[in-house]
C-alpha cells in the first residue's frame, strides 16, 4: 500500500515536471515516467528485501546526495544540522578549527584553500595547499562517496573547547603530520590589515610605505562589504594616497558581497552577469553614489583566489579601475543557490548559473581545461609574479607570525620579501609620481584666480550669475591605468 502511494506521488511529480517543461514531447513524457518508475522500484526492493531494515529518510537522502554527486563539486544536500552549520558560516560565526577547504576528487582528500587567521588551525600552522588525509583517525578516502566534504565539516566542527585530531600533508611534503586542536568559536572579521598597531588594532597601511592602504579580505560573508567600507573610511581620514586590495588565498563566498564590494570602487557599468539554463540573464551594475575614487589601486590574487574573489578582480580589471598583480586565479565561475526543502528543514546547494566578467569572458575552469584555455583571472601584462611552493610556505609562515596579536613570539621571526606586494607598491608609486608631475605642470588655480578668469571671459554687457552660483568642472583622473591585456 505504501509503495502504491509513493508510486502515485512520483507519477504525479513526473507528469507535472513534464507539463512544466512546456516543450516536452510525448516521448520525453514517457522517459520521465519510466525513470521515476525505475527509482521507485529500486527504493521498494531495498525497503522490502535488504538484509537489514533501513531508515527510509536516510535512504532518500542518500539517493539525493548520489544525484548531486554526479553534477559538480559545488552542489550538495544539507540536512537540518548541516543547514544550520552553513547558515552559521555565512553569518561569520561557528564552532570549529577555522579552515576553508575544497575537495580533491582524484584522491578524495580535502585541500586547504585558506586557514582563517587567528583560529586554532591557523595557529597550528595549517597552510593553504595542505591536504587533510585523516580526521580523528578516520581516513578521508574512506568517507562515503559524495559525502567527503559534508563528513569532514561535520567531524571538524563541534563544541568549543573539545579536541579534534587532524592529520595533514603539507604542500611539498609526503610525510603526514597529526595535530591535536581544540575547537573554538570561529567569529572573526573578514577584513584584515597589514599589521597590528600599538593599541592592538589592525593598521590598514603598508608598513614602511607612504600612505599606501592595505585591505586583506579572507572571504566574502554577510558583513564583508560593510567591513571593507569601514576600513576605507578610516584610511581616507588618515590621508590614504593609494590602495592594495589583497584577495590572495580568498576562496570566495556570497555573490551579493562580491557585487557590493565591486560597487564601492566602480562608478557605472556591468559588475558581473549570470546565466542559467532556465533563467533570464541577470546583470549586476554599478552605481556612482558611494563610490571610492581618486586614488590608484592594485588587486593581489594567486592560485587560491576563487569564486567571489574572481568576480571582484575581473570587474576592477575590465573597468581599468585597478591593476591585477600576482598569479592566475583558481577558476570557479559557477553560482550556487540555496533552495529550501521540507519547509526549511533541509536544503539543496545547487549550481544554477554561471557568471561572466564584464568583458563577457569565461572564468570557469572546466575539468578538461588546459593552461592555454581561457579561464580564471590573469594578472595584467608584465605583472605576473609567481610564488614557488617554498615561497608560499615562507609567506604563510611570515604572515602567520605578523598576525599574532601582542606578546613576544616564541619562534624565530621569519624573514620574507613579499614580491607580489612589492610589485604592486612599485606600480602605485609610479602612478602617484605621474599624478604629482601633472599637478606641477598644471597647478590648481586659486579661488581668486578662477574668479578673475571668469570675469575676463564673460561677454561684455553680461552680468555674473547672481546668488553665488558656481560651475563645477570634472576631469579625468591622471592615474587611471591603460588597459594592460
Amino acid at each position: 500500500m505504501l509503495m502504491r502511494r509513493v508510486w502515485s506521488w512520483v507519477l504525479a511529480v513526473a507528469v507535472s515536471v513534464a507539463v512544466g517543461a512546456g516543450s516536452a514531447s510525448a516521448a520525453e513524457d514517457e522517459d520521465y515516467y519510466e525513470l521515476m518508475k525505475l527509482f521507485v522500484d529500486t527504493f521498494e526492493q531495498i525497503d522490502r528485501n535488504y538484509v537489514k531494515e533501513v531508515d527510509r529518510k536516510e535512504l532518500v537522502e542518500a539517493a539525493m546526495r548520489g544525484m548531486l554527486n554526479k553534477l559538480d563539486p559545488y552542489s550538495s544536500y544539507f540536512d537540518n544540522k548541516e543547514l544550520k552549520e552553513f547558515n552559521e558560516q555565512v553569518e561569520q560565526e561557528f564552532g570549529g578549527i577555522g579552515i576553508q577547504v575544497s575537495l580533491d576528487p582524484k584522491g578524495r582528500q580535502l585541500m586547504v584553500l585558506s586557514p582563517i587567521p587567528g583560529t586554532p588551525a591557523y595557529k597550528a600552522g595549517i597552510k593553504a595547499g595542505d591536504r587533510i588525509v585523516e580526521i580523528d583517525g578516520k581516513a578521508t578516502a574512506e568517507f562515503g562517496e559524495g559525502k567527503e566534504m559534508d563528513t569532514a565539516v561535520k567531524m571538524m566542527r563541534g563544541t568549543p573547547g573539545s579536541p579534534v585530531k587532524v592529520t595533514v600533508v603539507h604542500e611539498g611534503s609526503e610525510e603526514p603530520t597529526t595535530l591535536e586542536l581544540l575547537r573554538a568559536v570561529i567569529k572573526t572579521p573578514t577584513v584584515l590589515g597589514d599589521h597590528f598597531d600599538s593599541s592592538g588594532e589592525w593598521s590598514y597601511f603598508i608598513e614602511g610605505a607612504d600612505k599606501i592602504g592595505y585591505i586583506r579580505l579572507t572571504h566574502f560573508s554577510r558583513n564583508s562589504a560593510a567591513e571593507v567600507e569601514d576600513a576605507l573610511k578610516s584610511l581616507q581620514k588618515q590621508g590614504m594616497k593609494a590602495l592594495i586590495l589583497d584577495l590572495r588565498f580568498n576562496p570566495g563566498g556570497l555573490l551579493t558581497s562580491a557585487t557590493a564590494i565591486s560597487d564601492l570602487f566602480v562608478e557605472d557599468g556591468v559588475i558581473v552577469s549570470t546565466k542559467g539554463r532556465n533563467t533570464d540573464e541577470q546583470v549586476a551594475t554599478a552605481t556612482k553614489e558611494g563610490t571610492y575614487t581618486g586614488f590608484p589601486m592594485v588587486v593581489l590574487v594567486n592560485r587560491y583566489s576563487a569564486s567571489a574573489s574572481e568576480i571582484v578582480s575581473a570587474c576592477l580589471q575590465d573597468h581599468k579601475r585597478a591593476l591585477v598583480v600576482g598569479e592566475r586565479t583558481w577558476g570557479k565561475g559557477s553560482v550556487q543557490n540555496v533552495i529550501e526543502l521540507d519547509g526549511g528543514q533541509s536544503a539543496l546547494k545547487l549550481t544554477t548559473a554561471s557568471y561572466h566578467r564584464p568583458s563577457g569572458k569565461n572564468i570557469h575552469r572546466f575539468p578538461n581545461s588546459k593552461e592555454t584555455d581561457e579561464w580564471g583571472v590573469m594578472p595584467d601584462e608584465g605583472y605576473l609574479v609567481k610564488f614557488s611552493t617554498e615561497d608560499m610556505q615562507k609567506y604563510l609562515e611570515y604572515r602567520r607570525q605578523r598576525d599574532i596579536l601582542g606578546g613576544e613570539r616564541s619562534e624565530k621571526p621569519v624573514e620574507f620579501t613579499d614580491l607580489q606586494v612589492a610589485k604592486g607598491i612599485e606600480w602605485l608609486k609610479a602612478e602617484l609620481a605621474k599624478a604629482d608631475e601633472k599637478k606641477t605642470e598644471s597647478p590648481e588655480k586659486t579661488a581668486e584666480e578662477k574668479k578673475d578668469e571668469k570675469k575676463d571671459s564673460a561677454p561684455k554687457g553680461q552680468d555674473e550669475p547672481k546668488g553665488g552660483a558656481s560651475v563645477e568642472f570634472f576631469r579625468q583622473l591622471p592615474w587611471r591605468p591603460a588597459h594592460r591585456g
